[in-house]
């Protein structure tokens, strides 16, 4: 067997575990809904749930947390991948949150929405009577990440504890819970970065421009190229420049840095990851706050 068919194999085992999961979770709950961020794993969860369910349509509304604060391409992907899949969107607004006190908005050149989502997000889990929210987690991106299940538990304060999770054994799922409690499901859980974009590239799936190659208006901070914007706040040293930059992961505007790259197809950024050493939150500032910065909000609820 030579090692382009033993790739093709491995990625359809990796398929085959993430629509059976996908299959599972409709099976057992009520009200699932997909987690929507506009990212590449989330759109590979979305695609996974395309040839799970075909020639049905996509059995899942599609819930996006709204910060206010996305890249506009991520919100133009986001509304042309709902149109063309004619699905529910549900959008649980953090602007709105924060007009009704529900978080209060951080200030300084450091803010970021990206604990505020938690409230957010809890509210629209609640008010839309969800039972299972699917996300795109990867357990390589992170060592919060490393501990969860396929199926994680949250209980009636939508918080997680990674020391009481079930038991998985021979894939059997036990997705049973109490009023008030609810579960996470992670489809691609096994999944690396470099699976998701050999997936990307097999399937022919489309992405948003950010995660290729392209001139931006930048600025270096906390060893990243962050993206200018309305909501940047420059300090007296730092210099707006113009840099032919991508994104490895999608996050708000205002944290998520960029690489410098010249990958520009997504073949590109296949040989691109193949080299690279470090993990792709390592450009998220949020991830940077403190060691234990993923974990302790994946505690009160984050995703």
């Amino acid at each position: 067997m030579n090692e382009y068919n033993y790739s093709l194999n491995y990625i359809d085992e990796l398929e085959s575990e993430a629509i059976y999961i996908l299959r599972e979770v409709w099976a057992q709950f009520q009200n699932p809904v997909i987690l929507f961020s506009g990212g590449k794993d989330s759109i590979v969860v979305t695609h996974l749930a395309k040839k799970a369910f075909y020639p049905s349509k996509i059995p899942f509304a599609l819930m996006h947390v709204d910060t206010g604060h996305n890249f506009p391409e991520t919100i133009k992907f986001r509304d042309d991948l709902i149109e063309e899949l004619d699905a529910r969107l549900i959008v649980g607004s953090v602007q709105e949150s924060i007009d009704m006190g529900r978080v209060a908005e951080e200030k300084g050149k450091n803010a970021t929405r990206n604990a505020l989502q938690i409230t957010t997000l809890l509210d629209a889990i609640e008010s839309n009577k969800v039972d299972c929210a699917i996300g795109g987690g990867r357990r390589d991106e992170e060592k919060a990440r490393a501990k969860e299940r396929f199926f994680s538990h949250r209980d009636d304060f939508g918080q997680w504890d990674p020391k009481n999770q079930r038991p998985e054994l021979w894939n059997i799922f036990n997705g049973k819970y109490f009023e008030g409690e609810h579960f996470r499901a992670f489809p691609i859980s096994n999944w690396t970065e470099m699976d998701v974009w050999n997936y990307i590239v097999r399937e022919n799936i489309p992405i948003p421009s950010l995660y290729l190659a392209h001139e931006r208006e930048v600025v270096r901070r906390n060893d990243s190229w962050i993206p200018n914007s309305e909501y940047l706040i420059l300090e007296e040293n730092e210099e707006i420049v113009t840099k032919k930059i991508r994104f490895r992961t999608l996050g708000d505007i205002t944290i998520t840095g960029g690489i410098e790259s010249d990958a520009d197809t997504t073949e590109k950024v296949v040989e691109e990851v193949s080299a690279m050493r470090q993990t792709e939150r390592g450009n998220r500032t949020d991830d940077k706050r403190s060691e234990t910065a993923m974990e302790d909000r994946k505690k009160q609820g984050y995703f």
